[in-house]
């Protein structure tokens, strides 16, 4: 499923979401003027490789410098390919202007960070000695779509839902988007597919803890009073100013 757009009204700039986007891109540039052998070697420095912090012996090894914790926010501004980089930066695009506006620039910014911390916190937890790095902004994206199932139950989102070679376009609950989504996280990480074949590229685990973290934690950085309202004449969302 790929979300098109959502009937949340937008009434401000998302600057944080813009300045995100556009350091995303910038990372994502630098990345593909590396040769791949020094690509690969930057990834490992600046992603997050678990058994690097809970592995000395193996730490050591490999030779990474001591320390090492400025991966935890590096990590979430690269990615591994255009397909991952794009469809990023689309999801972010179109949950994040709302739950930035909600928030507030700097209480959305912290939250974001936060959200992507949790996310990889939650990866290393269940790939405790795994050597793969892992990269990406999904951790954090994945928070801001668990403040959207949160902050907008009734909101709408008009999916792309690609059947074999004919695409299907429809209008669904963001409950039933988000809330499918994150099942479908949640039972690949239980199923143990983020470490067999071709899945283990995929933190799975990192996309349900950065969702639940944005869930659980969303309320505690909204400031008073209410910035959105449902509106159940017009079934829709508008601004409280």
């Amino acid at each position: 499923m790929i979300p098109l757009r959502d009937n949340v009204p937008s009434s401000r700039r998302p600057l944080v979401t813009w300045t995100l986007i556009g350091l995303c891109t910038l990372f994502f540039l630098f990345e593909q003027l590396l040769p791949k052998g020094i690509l690969a070697e930057f990834l490992h420095i600046y992603g997050v490789v678990p058994a690097r912090y809970t592995d000395k012996a193996y730490a050591a090894a490999m030779g990474y410098p001591p320390g090492g914790y400025e991966s935890l926010v590096t990590y979430m501004f690269l990615h591994s390919g255009w397909l991952h980089f794009l469809l990023n930066m689309w999801v972010l695009w179109i949950f994040s202007d709302n739950v930035e506006e909600a928030l507030g620039a700097w209480r959305f910014t912290f939250f974001y960070l936060t959200c992507g911390l949790l996310a990889v916190f939650s990866h290393v937890l269940f790939n405790w000695n795994s050597t793969i790095p892992v990269i990406g902004a999904s951790g954090a994206i994945a928070g801001v779509m668990g403040a959207y199932f949160r902050l907008f139950p009734k909101a709408r989102v008009v999916t792309l839902i690609p059947i074999f070679i004919f695409p299907w376009i429809i209008e669904l609950p963001a409950v039933v988007f988000l809330g499918i989504w994150f099942a479908v996280q949640l039972l690949s990480g239980l199923s143990g597919a983020v470490t067999q074949g071709s899945a283990a590229s995929v933190a799975f685990w990192a996309h349900a803890g950065g969702f639940a973290a944005g869930l659980g934690l969303v309320r505690l950085f909204l400031p008073p009073g209410c910035q959105y309202c449902f509106d159940p004449r017009n079934r829709r969302y508008d601004r409280q100013d």
